[in-house]
């Protein structure tokens, strides 16, 4: 391993409103997926490190949940992993979809940011004109005094990319290596399987559902080329188990096979997955029941 002046390494927080495209753009720069996406917003519940190499430099992305005020136990858990990644880490990055309105950045300035520089990240440049994208950068650069750059981005077109990493880099410190270079994460491979499961019930399952489950690993065993796992779909409600499990286990069903195809993926083997249901009543505001599911230490 090389010494440690002569590369650089340091937390990245990519921070931004629900459903700005984090966990997208973070699986983009990592080159892997590995963590969960969805159209809803909120979906991401936990800080998930990925570890990317740039050169010679590690830069740990951490990916957090959308900065938002809600009164559920497990919001308020959501919020706190967020800002709790954007105080320890060394860079902070704010996700900025080109067709947002500025006020979203006004609020992050406002009440999260606390006057700490940080890099705007200029995302979905692609599903704008030319014009829009023009009149958002002036908007922003109103506030430059606060930021210490402005990059477009496009996770579609591939543009932006190299572009932030260098700046990244350039912002960290000479350390030695925090993890690995081989690795992708520190997050354990069923945390990660987990996610996957909440990402197809979040693909499938409409209304509050979604927010009101979770998922909870049971096992995981190895049987010769195959990767069994048996996992538990945690809901709130008794009404909800008929949704998740459908006429006929056809919903279940469907869950199932998008997990499975996504664990296939990354695991680069065949899974067995077995999924069954349990109602926790009123788990999202117990604080014991979110301790027993790892949200709480």
């Amino acid at each position: 391993m090389s010494n440690a002046t002569e590369h650089k390494a340091g937390f990245v927080a990519l921070v931004g409103r629900p459903n700005a495209g984090k966990s997208t753009m973070l699986n983009w720069i990592l080159g892997e997926k590995i963590a969960m996406t969805s159209q809803k917003a909120n979906a991401t519940r936990r800080r998930l490190n990925a570890i990317v190499m740039h050169n010679d430099d590690q830069l740990i992305f951490v990916d957090t949940p959308g900065l938002h005020e809600k009164e559920k136990v497990l919001n308020q858990f959501m919020l706190e992993e967020a800002l709790k990644a954007i105080g320890d880490c060394d860079v902070l990055v704010y996700l900025a979809p080109a067709a947002d309105s500025v006020k979203h950045y006004k609020h992050f300035l406002e009440v999260t940011a606390k006057g700490r520089k940080h890099i705007i990240a200029l995302s979905k440049i692609d599903q704008v004109s030319q014009k829009e994208l023009l009149s958002r950068i002036m908007e922003y650069n109103a506030f430059s005094s606060s930021f210490e750059a402005l990059i477009p981005m496009s996770v579609t077109k591939n543009v932006g990319k190299n572009d932030l990493l260098d700046l990244i880099a350039k912002q960290l410190d000479n350390s030695p290596y925090l993890f690995d270079p081989d690795d992708l994460t520190d997050e354990r491979l069923r945390d990660i399987y987990k996610e996957f499961i909440r990402e197809a019930i979040f693909d499938n399952i409409s209304d509050e559902i979604p927010y009101e489950s979770d998922v909870v690993i049971d096992k995981i065993e190895e049987k010769g080329k195959i990767e069994h796992i048996r996992a538990t779909i945690i809901i709130e409600k008794d009404s909800q188990k008929g949704i998740i499990i459908g006429k006929g286990g056809a919903a279940i069903k469907r869950i199932g096979q998008g997990a499975r195809q996504k664990i296939e993926q990354l695991a680069g083997k065949t899974v067995f997955l077995e999924l069954f249901v349990s109602v926790k009543k009123g788990w999202t505001n117990d604080k014991q029941m979110l301790e027993e599911l790892g949200y709480i230490n």
